[in-house]
């Protein structure tokens, strides 16, 4: 018997032990889920897929396939079909047809389905989520607890779109065929966010997926065609990435939707220049995160791990550049590197990894090689010992330090679980380093001093940021970014503008000549000789003098002055034609002939006034609109005169044409402080606010009809939005907006924020679309020039909003005011505020 009981006592012992070190070292065994009812799905189908077309699945007999795989274990999911031209054609053919009455369908209707969708999503949500995490290699507790969430979320949330949209929405109707195009780390839930807010708004989507990511595209689709969604109204097609181009490119697509590289965004932009097809682009990041010696580190420490090693890094928002301020950089590194210690890596279906693998050998090929590269550097790499899974695609979480803002690792995406680390000193310098970067998709700012976090986040040039968190969604605010990571939004209000066009508007379809992009417009002079000789000179005798009148010879106005062109070239502007078949007309006055230089000139004006413009407060910027309406009325029968003088329309729709203008200032001096924002209703406890800031520095292109009023209606909510503008009056009849320089001055507006630039309208524009450093590019001329204008901002992805040659009537405040406008002015930013715990629960 004490044989027995010792025993026994050694084993309670042991025991006791074996807890003790557990709760000492947190180690604990796997937690697998079970994939048995997804393979149950997949081999339901053969394990062997075609695309989903108009209600039905579409397998072709000797089309190639391609493998879809574990990319954590290796393992063979399914084959599905490499598609070609003929699929995409039938595809959109059939989504067309569907459009047709899917638009006219009862908002209540559209409304119905996609509630229907959002429930089903909900009955299918563990399927949903394993089949994600066995496709793409994210943890499973991440596709179940946030992804296929929000999957859920976004349905329901468009389902209350689609219902509100006769009133909501009731000035806009669907651009048509949506092709959506969507990249791999997020497989579902990105093309969740296009087709939601698409359906809602009675478009018809056809969806290409990531290559390597398939598999739950196309069981989204199975279980939208079985909640009763019409067929046609949403198909997915498979293919390799050329094949998304095609889709881009097929004529009876309306509008692309496009997540994923900024490369890849820069072609398709390219791809539909100058065809109507509306665009929006979400692209790539480089997200700093900023913490402050006055943030609680323990928790900064939790949210960074969260921000950067989320999804293995493979997410566009990562938080992939730490900066921190110099106080407490070393105690905080230190943190982070003994976080990372803790880390479990291992296959995407156990639920208690932190991290998976990375979505393909590829992909693990690039991240190797960017660490690789950030070593030879001189950059000091930090990755603790693991036990990394043998088969699979996986890399450590990795800490970079040691590294200058112009490191390669610092400036470019890796797209993986790397992050890197640098210090700074003051607030003024973490802004300036978390703005030293081509992107502009999202940032955190970590601090407990709330008014100094926002003050950061309001100065972050970022579409999202996030205050003590990172990474936060909800279908109630929009997700898009400045810059190089693209335009648009994904998700609340702002994201229905995107898959909507202005109800009085038809869809353009231009058919502009072959242009030779790098000769176009090259040289000025080439529509007007800017010299003499080219009309009747003006030798009419002042009534008073008796002598000739005094020359008038404008200058062009840049930065508050008026300046001679760089050229010293000067072009004739001639009154209307008389009518008596003379083919020479008097010559009213000469204006310069802007080039390149002048339009440098005109930008670095516009940079220099846009910090001081920006910070005015909106009442008084909507003052100096007032007082441009008020200078303008004193000179109205003047202008008024020279308009009908050069156009030829009679003395009274002249006088029309100013009064109009008048109010035109009126109107958008109004719009000064009213809309500023509002705060999304999302699902964080605390606040989320939309911030509608200015896009920038915006370059105008103005048209020939309606001179003055055109000019006017297209810079006031420009600038009254906080832009800085470089406008290229009319060509042909520049003269009423060159006169408005003396209203300008009187005023009270500062100098370089209207800057006027005259001469050859196309020639200009080349240059403007062009500049790096312009942010938006409006263009209203020709269908070619249109399409130049769209190839050419490729260069830094800025924002465009073309006239494809087909003109509006600016007389009509239908057509040349409201929310077009303002959507164009503005560009909208969220901030993520969470609160405390008090009432939390």
């Amino acid at each position: 018997m004490d044989v027995c009981k010792e025993g026994e006592t050694q084993k309670s012992t042991k025991k006791q032990s074996d807890v003790r070190r557990l709760f000492d070292t947190m180690e604990y065994g796997t937690a697998p889920e079970s994939a048995n009812v997804a393979k149950a799905w997949l081999k339901q189908h053969d394990n062997d897929f075609g695309h989903f077309i108009n209600g039905e699945w579409v397998k072709k007999a000797g089309r190639k396939t391609y493998a879809s795989v574990n990319p954590s274990t290796g393992e063979l999911l399914a084959q599905t079909t490499q598609g070609d031209p003929g699929d995409i054609n039938h595809a959109v053919c059939c989504a067309q047809e569907a459009q047709k009455k899917w638009a006219q369908t009862d908002p209540h209707v559209r409304a119905r389905h996609l509630y229907a969708i959002a429930r089903s999503v909900q009955k299918h949500h563990r399927l949903i989520a394993v089949m994600e995490s066995l496709d793409n290699g994210k943890p499973i507790r991440e596709s179940r607890d946030c992804d296929i969430a929000l999957v859920a979320r976004h349905f329901y949330h468009h389902a209350g779109w689609a219902q509100l949209a006769d009133t909501e929405m009731k000035d806009w109707k669907p651009v048509g065929v949506v092709g959506a195009i969507v990249p791999w780390n997020f497989p579902l839930m990105l093309l969740t966010w296009k087709i939601c807010p698409a359906l809602a708004m009675g478009n018809t989507v056809v969806l290409k997926p990531a290559s390597v990511t398939r598999l739950t595209a196309l069981l989204l689709a199975q279980i939208c065609h079985d909640a009763g969604l019409p067929p046609g109204v949403f198909n997915v097609v498979t293919g390799n990435g050329a094949f998304g181009s095609l889709l881009a490119s097929h004529p009876a697509v309306d509008k692309v939707a496009f997540t994923g590289s900024t490369p890849v965004g820069q072609t398709l932009r390219k791809l539909t220049a100058g065809t109507g097809k509306k665009l929006s682009l979400e692209l790539g990041g480089k997200s700093p995160v900023i913490v402050m010696d006055t943030a609680d580190l323990d928790s900064a420490v939790e949210g960074i791990v969260d921000a950067i090693y989320f999804n293995q890094g493979q997410v566009c928002s990562a938080g992939s550049r730490l900066l921190v301020q110099e106080t407490v950089y070393e105690k905080f590194i230190e943190k982070i590197k003994e976080r990372l210690t803790h880390f479990r890596i291992g296959p995407s279906m156990d639920k208690t990894i932190d991290m998976g693998a990375v979505v393909s050998e590829a992909q693990l090929n690039t991240i190797s090689e960017y660490v690789e590269s950030a070593r030879k550097e001189g950059a000091i790499v930090f990755q603790a010992s693991y036990e990394m899974p043998k088969k699979g695609f996986y890399y450590p979480p990795t800490l970079i330090t040691n590294v200058q803002t112009s490191s390669r690792v610092v400036q470019e995406e890796v797209f993986g679980p790397v992050l890197v680390a640098m210090s700074f000193r003051t607030a003024k310098e973490a802004i300036s380093m978390g703005n030293n970067t081509n992107y502009g998709l999202a940032g955190s700012v970590w601090s407990e001093n709330l008014p100094t976090a926002l003050e950061i986040a309001n100065s972050l040039k970022a579409g999202a940021i996030w205050i003590n968190c990172h990474n936060m969604f909800d279908a109630a605010a929009g997700f898009g970014g400045y810059r190089e990571s693209g335009f648009g939004r994904d998700g609340g209000k702002e994201g229905l503008y995107e898959y909507v066009r202005p109800a009085w508007e038809a869809r353009p379809n231009p058919n502009p000549e072959k242009i030779d992009f790098t000769k176009y417009a090259s040289a000025y002079g080439s529509q007007i000789l800017p010299g003499p000789g080219q009309g009747v000179p003006n030798k009419k005798l002042n009534e008073d003098s008796g002598c000739i009148n005094v020359d008038h010879t404008y200058k062009v106005y840049y930065g508050g002055a008026q300046k001679r062109p760089d050229g010293c070239y000067c072009r004739p502007i001639m009154a209307a034609s008389d009518g008596s078949g003379d083919n020479k007309q008097q010559v009213v006055a000469y204006v310069g002939e802007c080039n390149r230089k002048d339009v440098r000139n005109a930008v670095e004006a516009a940079h220099k006034a846009a910090p001081g413009w920006g910070k005015r407060a909106a009442h008084n910027r909507a003052q100096i609109l007032y007082y441009m309406a008020e200078n303008l009325e004193l000179r109205k029968n003047e202008i008024a005169t020279r308009i009908h003088t050069i156009t030829g329309q009679t003395m009274e729709a002249s006088l029309l044409e100013v009064d109009l203008s008048v109010r035109r200032f009126f109107y958008w001096s109004a719009y000064a402080d009213k809309y500023g924002g509002t705060v999304q209703e999302t699902n964080l406890y605390g606040c989320t606010v939309c911030i509608r800031e200015p896009v920038g520095v915006i370059g105008i292109a103005c048209p020939d009809e309606s001179p003055l009023l055109s000019f006017v209606s297209l810079f006031a909510p420009a600038i009254v939005r906080a832009n800085c503008v470089v406008i290229i009056p009319s060509e042909k009849y520049p003269l009423p907006a060159l006169d408005l320089y003396q209203v300008f001055d009187t005023s009270d507006l500062p100098a370089g924020v209207v800057n006027i630039l005259s001469g050859e309208r196309d020639h200009l524009a080349k240059y403007l679309a062009e500049h790096q450093n312009v942010d938006a590019m409006w263009y209203f001329g020709t269908a070619e020039g249109s399409k130049f204008v769209e190839h050419a901002s490729a260069c830094n992805l800025k924002r465009t909003w073309v006239n494809y040659g087909i003109s509006r009537d600016w007389t009509n405040s239908v057509q040349s005011e409201g929310e077009e406008f303002l959507y164009h002015v503005t560009q909208c930013k969220n901030i993520w505020m969470p609160m405390g715990t008090t009432f939390a629960n």
